[in-house]
């Protein structure tokens, strides 16, 4: 090599590097703004590429990121390769969520929505491409099948914004888990059946090979997840290195897959996830949550190198009237009328119409459209080929201006919507408390009978015995991970308190919640027994506001109850005041008070009680006995408050 072409492959090489560090950055630049602002990810990651790409390349000339120059430059074709693995990653993810139990879960209407509503909406959605946007037969059928799937991904966010629960809110969450991996399916379905068109082969023949094929990849799927399970329950892998062999074990299983027929990869890597989801593995949480972590940064970078990858005229192109046309008829026609009829009979009215038009697009809809998308476009240029997919262009610009439409559409109308269907949570939202110990679920007892409805959240399925045998609302599971995001419902409670005997941990669940429900609603004990050593812990920018007062840590509260305190609820009358309260029990830490409109405020460090004719106090101190007659009636007249 001479100086000069050494030069141009340094060029290269630091072009490449610095587009890769560019992608990261944006990806989980958009990750983190948006949870800092409560907005849809999936926007903000499709504004961050559409920035660095048409918008720079209109502004500048040309865009700051060129990933079909940079990936595919210089006789590289990496930048279809990428995307292949990142949706193979994805749709793992996918199948990683989907139980066999969770379709007994989700009831009639969604099982219904997924095996007769799916098909139904890739048909109908296949014409309202081909005839309202313009594309030809194959792009159509391939890009309808993907929009059938509303990942979780979109519709969680939407749900504990609108405070939808019930059956309604039900059908949202398990379509949108079931159908993530079923829409990547049709569009694999599609595009083999087109591609045996396109090369004139034997329907029957190739089909038939094609099938056979398919099962092949399940079958191989299930091997890996088989295989993993076993490796894993006889300890032939070290912990440490668990995650890492299903990372690679994710590719390999695509690859071979990839060998036995193109794009079959994608059904074996989902069959592999579901055969893991299925397996009562030990320790699977634990890998859920490196495949989080993975899927998060390869989910960021793929958006980015999309939007990116956008130039102004395929833009352009893409807002036409056509396009308009195309989201109105899924919009108004193909999401209601497959709704509608798949669910006929197990959906009130009111449920049907809200059904009918919330369906936001996501994460799946637009990895696995641009994916079809390169796939077509490289198909109608083989020579063999005998059709050209005029329309493979547009797939692309057609999945985001779906997914923009809906996730804005949606997000704004969901909340009003619900409130004037009457299938918004009529109930006051109750309270999360993660950590359980003998004193959280006296604690949550004690909520439950002035009217409050505690969850209490663990990850140790023994801890949460007592719980369950009290009749207490619980949760099994680490409630800062993404599987909660999906099986813990979020219009359910809107104060979170941080009990558990670790105080980081308790910040790290504030500052989880937080910006969901506001710093005002997320609280944790104190850290010391002491004041003085409590102001040298973690600051009050990274952990909650501190519940009863400082210096009453976790260790003094289990020591108390250890020695028989108990909790107590007290009426507040005209003629027993806060005042005759703190006179009659001075050893007794108020926790909250219950003001006579139903509000919980959890109290602390300058967050004294209001008191009040009508305020129920609940307190922690030493048994009743102890106590003076007037403390006594006070708290035979709280009894009534489970009706507040």
């Amino acid at each position: 090599m001479n100086g000069f072409e050494f030069a141009l492959a340094s060029a290269g090489s630091s072009e490449l590097i610095f587009a890769c560090a560019l992608i990261g950055a944006l990806g989980i630049g958009a990750q983190w703004l948006a949870w800092r602002l409560q907005a849809p990810a999936i926007v903000l990651m499709a504004l961050a590429g559409l920035a660095v790409g048409p918008l720079w390349a209109v502004i500048f000339g040309h865009p700051l990121l060129d990933p079909q120059r940079v990936f595919n430059g210089g006789g590289k074709e990496l930048l279809r390769p990428i995307v292949s693995l990142a949706v193979a990653v994805i749709l793992f993810e996918g199948g990683l969520v989907l139980k066999f139990e969770s379709l007994r879960e989700a009831g009639a209407a969604v099982r219904r929505m997924v095996f007769l509503g799916g098909p139904l909406a890739w048909l109908l959605g296949t014409f309202a491409a081909r005839y309202a946007a313009g594309l030809d037969w194959g792009s159509a059928v391939v890009f309808a099948g993907v929009m059938v799937v509303t990942g979780p991904t979109v519709i969680m966010p939407l749900l504990r914004q609108s405070k939808l629960g019930g059956r309604a809110g039900a059908f949202l969450k398990w379509e949108g888990i079931v159908n993530d991996p079923i829409g990547a399916l049709f569009a694999v379905a599609g595009f083999e059946i087109i591609r045996v068109a396109a090369t004139g082969e034997s329907i029957l023949g190739k089909g038939t090979m094609i099938v056979f094929a398919a099962a092949l990849g399940v079958a191989l799927g299930i091997a890996f997840g088989l295989g993993m399970v076993r490796a894993f329950r006889q300890g032939w892998t070290p912990e440490y290195l668990k995650a890492p062999i299903i990372f690679a074990s994710i590719i390999l299983c695509y690859a071979m897959a990839e060998m036995i027929e193109k794009e079959i990869g994608l059904v074996a890597v989902t069959a592999y996830g579901m055969t893991l989801a299925n397996s009562r593995l030990a320790g699977l949480n634990e890998l859920r949550k490196f495949k989080e972590d993975i899927a998060v940064l390869l989910v960021s970078g793929v958006f980015v190198i999309l939007t990116a990858n956008l130039t102004p005229d395929v833009i352009g192109r893409a807002l036409t009237w056509n396009t308009l046309l195309f989201l109105v008829v899924m919009l108004f026609v193909v999401r209601p009328l497959s709704v509608w009829i798949s669910t006929f009979g197990t959906l009130k009215r009111n449920e049907a119409l809200l059904l009918g038009w919330i369906a936001p697009r996501g994460v799946v809809a637009v990895a696995v459209s641009s994916l079809f998308a390169t796939l077509l476009y490289d198909l109608g240029r083989q020579g063999d080929s005998k059709f050209y997919f005029s329309g493979a262009e547009q797939i692309t610009p057609l999945a985001f201006a779906m997914v923009f439409t809906t996730v804005v559409l949606h997000g704004f109308t969901i909340g009003p919507l619900a409130r004037r269907l009457g299938l918004a949570r009529k109930e006051r939202p109750g309270v999360l408390l993660v950590g359980v110990n003998p004193w959280s679920i006296d604690f949550a007892r004690t909520l439950k009978d002035i009217g409050i409805e505690p969850i209490l959240a663990d990850n140790t399925w023994r801890r949460l015995r007592p719980a369950r045998e009290a009749g207490l609302s619980t949760f099994f599971g680490e409630v800062l991970s993404e599987d909660a995001e999906v099986r813990l419902d979020h219009s359910a409670f809107d104060q979170v308190l941080g009990l558990s005997a670790n105080e980081p941990y308790n910040a790290l669940v504030s500052s989880h919640f937080a910006p969901e429900l506001g710093r005002h609603k997320v609280f944790q004990l104190s850290a010391q027994e002491t004041e003085e050593d409590d102001h040298r812990t973690l600051g009050l920018s990274t952990r909650g506001r501190t519940l009863i007062r400082r210096g009453r840590s976790y260790d003094s509260l289990i020591r108390d109850h250890y020695r028989g305190w108990e909790f107590s609820k007290t009426r507040l009358t005209d003629t027993y005041d806060i005042e005759h309260f703190k006179r009659d029990r001075p050893k007794a830490d108020i926790v909250a008070e219950l003001r006579p409109d139903g509000a919980l405020n959890f109290l602390g460090p300058h967050r004294e009680v209001k008191g009040g004719e009508g305020v129920v106090l609940i307190s922690f101190g030493p048994r009743r006995e102890a106590e003076t007659p007037a403390v006594e009636a006070a708290e035979a007249a709280a009894e009534p408050a489970s009706g507040v």
